[in-house]
């Protein structure tokens, strides 16, 4: 699947099909070589045939529902899809009869003319940024791969760990993840691709297994911010809403915060860091290396008990009861906390957080965007994983960035600003709420100068 040129571009001269992009997917899940196994937990051959197909006749006779028709797209295992169970990577499910309707996630990728090729694996429950699961295996990420099994290898972030290898390994065009804390930014900045996490009340969350309400969202992974920007506006029932227009990068504004999002990052990620902004800076954008000490704040608010546990608690305490062995332990430790919580620590969370939102959105105003590193370190290697403590501390430092912006109930675009060779690394364009298409208009006029560094 190319990288620079739009994949639509091939079904409009004819030189691909729908029914060819499939073919492809379909070999790549396949290849026993390959990590299609621990990518997928199911593989909807014959829908998805039946779905290309369909899509390569209507497109014969003129109709083009949406630029996402033809195209492949896997969907994360947590949304739910009309006969198929969704089991939010857990074995915990398996015995929960398949869902009787699309979410609408779903619905509105069949009526677009996207192929959904299937269901992605995911942290269990998608409590977690690093992407492990241990019931069905986890994907490796495609930095380093070529050295070998031997070598170890590194992981993909989480908890979309499948969506996001699966666009990296062209099993898919677009993936659809959901994000809590950073779910579709960090497997995407782990994997050198772009992400978009919408503000949340813009796609709809029903038919989706919660995780944190307060906090959840659903948003696209592909290689393009153009992608992006297309699954986007058909998540949010616009299929053929105009691209955002690029922007003219003199005179635009952007907040560099120092405050909590560049403590600890490792010399990778600062020396990437530092050379974006550079490159930013020389193409007319002015940067604004300022403190916002309103991110000190977020240590309030996680002394409260933050949303996720008890959130997620409230859905999992029955299911706990009667299978709580049958949980990833890391997992089940996190959503018990929620039992430790009281009404009243989560009522002035909620009071913490809505007065953040207050503050974030004008500390925003007078900006194009916040910017800072998606993620301060690079994707770690499985093995610094193993232990329970280095997991717990990892994992806190990989959500830490990416959360700011749902707990300040905004949206957020990772564009990979690394070079050939290098690990991959994500660089955030943060806006308020609703600025969604301010922040997809930015990140395709960034892109190019950050692909060509």
């Amino acid at each position: 699947m190319p990288h620079r040129h739009p994949p639509q571009r091939a079904l409009h001269d004819r030189s691909e099909t729908a029914v060819s992009y499939l073919a492809a997917a379909l070999d790549r899940i396949d290849d026993t070589a390959g990590e299609g196994a621990k990518t997928f937990l199911a593989v909807h051959r014959e829908t998805a045939r039946v779905a290309a197909d369909h899509s390569d006749q209507l497109r014969a006779r003129g109709i083009v529902p949406s630029p996402l028709s033809g195209l492949t797209v896997s969907v994360k295992d947590m949304l739910d899809e009309a006969g198929q169970i969704t089991r939010a990577g857990s074995v915990v499910l398996d015995d929960t009869p398949p869902a009787y309707q699309d979410s609408p996630v779903v619905a509105r990728l069949r009526a677009a003319g996207a192929v959904i090729v299937g269901r992605t694996t995911m942290t269990e429950f998608a409590f977690s940024g690093l992407g492990i699961n241990p019931h069905y295996g986890t994907p490796r990420n495609p930095f380093g791969r070529e050295l070998g099994p031997e070598a170890g290898g590194r992981i993909p972030g989480g908890s979309s760990s499948g969506a996001a290898v699966s666009v990296s390994d062209g099993m898919a065009h677009v993936a659809i993840g959901s994000d809590t804390g950073g779910s579709v930014r960090i497997p995407a900045a782990f994997c050198g691709l772009v992400g978009f996490k919408p503000t949340a009340r813009r796609v709809a969350l029903t038919g989706a297994l919660p995780l944190s309400p307060t906090l959840d969202s659903i948003g696209p992974l592909a290689r393009t911010v153009d992608l992006c920007a297309q699954a986007d506006a058909v998540l949010t029932g616009e299929p053929n809403a105009p691209l955002p227009t690029p922007l003219n990068l003199h005179g635009l504004r952007l907040l560099a915060p120092t405050t909590i999002v560049l403590d600890g990052m490792d010399a990778t990620v600062a020396a990437v860091y530092e050379r974006s902004l550079s490159i930013l800076a020389a193409a007319g954008a002015k940067i604004v290396e300022a403190s916002l000490p309103i991110l000190n704040d977020l240590h309030a608010i996680s002394a409260r008990g933050g949303f996720s546990a008890p959130e997620a608690y409230a859905w999992h305490r029955e299911l706990l009861a009667r299978s709580g062995a049958q949980y990833d332990p890391r997992v089940r430790s996190r959503i018990e906390k929620g039992a430790t919580l009281t009404a009243a620590d989560y009522i002035e969370a909620r009071g913490l957080r809505a007065a953040f939102v207050v503050a974030m959105t004008a500390a925003l105003a007078p900006f194009d965007a916040l910017i800072m590193p998606t993620v301060p370190i690079v994707a770690p290697l499985f093995t610094e994983v193993e232990s329970d403590d280095d997991y717990t501390r990892l994992n806190l430092m990989t959500l830490r960035n990416p959360s700011i912006v749902n707990l300040a109930d905004g949206c957020a675009l990772t564009l990979p600003c690394h070079r050939p060779g290098e690990p991959p690394v994500g660089l955030s364009l943060v806006g308020a709420a609703m600025h969604d298409r301010q922040i997809l208009a930015l990140g395709r006029t960034l892109e190019p100068l950050l692909r060509a560094s």
